[in-house]
């Protein structure tokens, strides 16, 4: 091995040693707690900066996205909305919730920090009635109470410093070394840590959903079934992503997951009844 190979690997082992000290130290200044599950997180998001932040893309997101006019769609989704997040009102409690239908074919809902939410028309098919509706936004008001969106944010704010750190440790190795280990490192952040991170807030979102959908008196088991509607139209709807490069669960987990769970959403149901 020649003297600037040596050196190189050397730069890079320190370099490592380096990037982990940083981000350990990073990690332990910003861990929450995320309802519900109880999961450790790293934010690096104030609430406030969150809130702020999603109602700006929600009210930029109202000015591209025509609003449906669909009065019974606006009713129901005001409905279930308010009922759930009723629910979710002791795990975020400065909540500003607003609910909008947009006219879109996309199957599809959102949820942005501090409780603004999206329901396309598109997925109104899907969800069928009440309870297929409160599966979703269940799922979808769970991830603006679990501080995902701060969540990923902080986490591109580490991986970002990551890749810097990376770069001045190699500064005087080898161009090539210096090519191989970021590229390593882009690759191993973004299949190794970030898509499957995404999958496991779908994952809690899917659970912390089911226990809103069953406290707020909703059948929780509507909520298998919701999800078998959408497996359907994805295999009519064409091709499928590999499992590791998606940023979702694949149907048939997720509902493997809703059923392992549904014993102590049932429990949460009110003593009158789902419906």
């Amino acid at each position: 091995m020649n003297e600037n190979r040596v050196v190189g690997v050397r730069n890079l082992r320190y370099s490592l040693a380096i990037l982990g000290i940083a981000l350990g130290a990073t990690l332990g200044s910003g861990c929450t707690t995320v309802p519900v599950t109880g999961r450790s997180q790293l934010n690096l998001m104030s609430p406030g900066q969150e809130m702020q932040l999603g109602l700006t893309s929600f009210e930029a997101t109202k000015q591209q996205l025509p609003i449906s006019q669909d009065a019974t769609a606006k009713a129901l989704v005001q409905k279930v909305g308010q009922r759930i997040a009723a629910v979710a009102a002791g795990d975020m409690p400065n909540a500003q919730w607003e609910f909008v239908v947009f006219e879109s074919q996309d199957a599809n809902a959102f949820c942005l920090p501090g409780g603004k939410v999206g329901v396309y028309t598109g997925i109104l098919p899907i969800t069928k009635d009440e309870a297929g509706l409160a599966a979703v936004l269940g799922h979808e008001i769970a991830h603006a109470v679990a501080r995902h969106g701060g969540e990923r944010m902080s986490e591109a704010m580490v991986v970002q410093t990551g890749g810097s750190l990376l770069g001045i440790g190699l500064a005087n190795s080898d161009p090539r070394l210096q090519a191989a280990a970021q590229l390593a490192y882009g690759v191993g952040t973004k299949v190794g840590a970030e898509l499957p991170h995404s999958r496991a807030q779908e994952s809690e979102a899917d659970h912390i959903g089911l226990i809103y959908m069953a406290r707020a008196g909703y059948d929780p088991e509507q909520a298998v079934k919701f999800w078998e509607r959408f497996a359907a139209f994805n295999q009519q709807s064409g091709g499928e992503t590999p499992w590791f490069l998606r940023t979702h669960p694949l149907d048939e987990v997720r509902i493997r997951q809703l059923k392992e769970w549904m014993p102590a959403a049932r429990a949460q149901v009110p003593a009158a009844g789902a419906k």
